[in-house]
């Protein structure tokens, strides 16, 4: 009996994408499927049909032959030998495929590796190392491979056995109504073996937690906030999957003189009434050492100074910043009767001439005095 052509049994175009045999095929297989047509031989027959359509258009090299030779380049019997033929296996073995993207399943051949886990570490920098970069050394907990059994998890002598659960898929189908559906392997928990004598060292696990030392470079400019990656120093993983990466993450402490924003770095500097006034020159501290402020006369209090050049590198580029200092003139305390005396005199010889002393006060009670007189208005 001949057979029919295999696009017209999913009713497709020859042309077809393979999203529109799939959903051909779903659709054909629930139409004719046996659960559904109980003791009707014809629907049983379509069935079967349409399966062995759909594995020879969806295999590339089948579909290949197929479109060129017809039957006879797909069929063992006619000479093709191209593996098992359409009657081979079950509903579960090609349906699950169709629905495996839908219910998260998927074949796996021998053990399930799993990558380790990222690690995070905090560290705690001073501004000075953080500017000019340093090297420290870091202990991290950490799980780590288990050398006793270079971990498999087995004693030493013996090895992992296949899961008779799953056969070493690692997942097992299970039938739920019309439906196929691809689960983890409950005995072996998707691994795909089990182990029967495990290792005293890590009881099995494969892995055991240590405590690491690393060495870790911090480049200059880091700022808080940034993290180091040291890549393959995370945790082992699991049936010798590849290990996670540790991520340093860089705090910075306070610094009791200057504070940071981006590449600048910003302090305050007190300087007398009497620098104030007449001007002066006093010593700064900058991360590379001290320099000389220049302060000009009748400098107010608040006046920031920039030194260019004296602040951070940015660890990702870039120009230097600059160093900014903020004046704020300090008021005296603790005065003995002779130096109140002395200002008292000086605050009189300051009253003559306030409105050219003092522009910054008159100019407000000047404005505080418009003020009241409008409200008496």
């Amino acid at each position: 009996m001949s057979k029919r052509d295999y696009y017209e049994v999913l009713g497709v175009s020859r042309n077809c994408s393979e999203a529109e045999l799939k959903k051909a095929y779903r659709r054909a297989a629930q139409k004719h499927h046996p659960d559904r047509n109980q003791n009707d031989a014809t629907a049983e027959a379509k069935f079967k049909e349409c399966k062995e359509a759909f594995e020879t258009l969806n295999d590339p090299h089948k579909r290949a032959a197929y479109d060129q030779f017809g039957h006879a380049g797909v069929d063992p019997s006619m000479g093709a030998g191209f593996g098992r033929g359409a009657g081979a296996g079950g509903f579960n073995d090609i349906f699950g495929d169709v629905f495996g993207d839908i219910f998260g399943g998927g074949r796996s051949g021998g053990q399930r590796v799993y990558r380790g886990s990222d690690l995070r570490y905090n560290l705690e920098l001073s501004l000075e190392d953080a500017v000019a970069g340093t090297e420290v050394k870091i202990r991290v907990p950490t799980m780590v491979v288990c050398q006793q059994c270079g971990g498999t998890g087995a004693k030493k002598g013996s090895t992992p056995t296949t899961c008779t659960t799953c056969g070493g898929h690692g997942q097992v189908r299970m039938q739920q109504g019309f439906f196929s559906v691809q689960q983890t392997c409950p005995h072996c928990q998707g691994k795909g073996t089990v182990i029967t004598d495990p290792c005293s060292g890590c009881r099995g696990k494969g892995r055991v937690q240590e405590r690491k030392t690393l060495s870790v470079k911090v480049p200059a400019g880091v700022d808080n906030g940034d993290r180091i990656r040291l890549a393959g120093e995370g945790e082992a993983g699991e049936s010798g999957g590849p290990p996670g990466d540790l991520y340093v993450q860089v705090s910075v402490k306070e610094h009791p003189i200057f504070q940071r924003e981006d590449s600048n770095l910003y302090c305050d500097v007190p300087i007398s009434f009497v620098t104030a006034a007449l001007g002066g020159e006093l010593e700064v501290p900058t991360l590379n050492g001290r320099v000389n402020l220049k302060i000009p006369a009748e400098t107010q209090t608040g006046k920031i100074f920039r030194m260019r050049g004296k602040g951070v590198k940015p660890v990702r580029g870039g120009p230097v910043g600059d160093l900014l200092c903020k004046v704020t003139v300090e008021t005296p305390v603790n005065l003995t009767r002779k130096q109140k005396d002395l200002l008292n005199e000086f605050s009189g010889h300051m009253d003559e001439g306030a409105g050219r002393h003092s522009p910054q006060t008159t100019s407000w009670m000047d404005g505080v005095k418009k003020f009241f007189d409008s409200l008496a208005g």
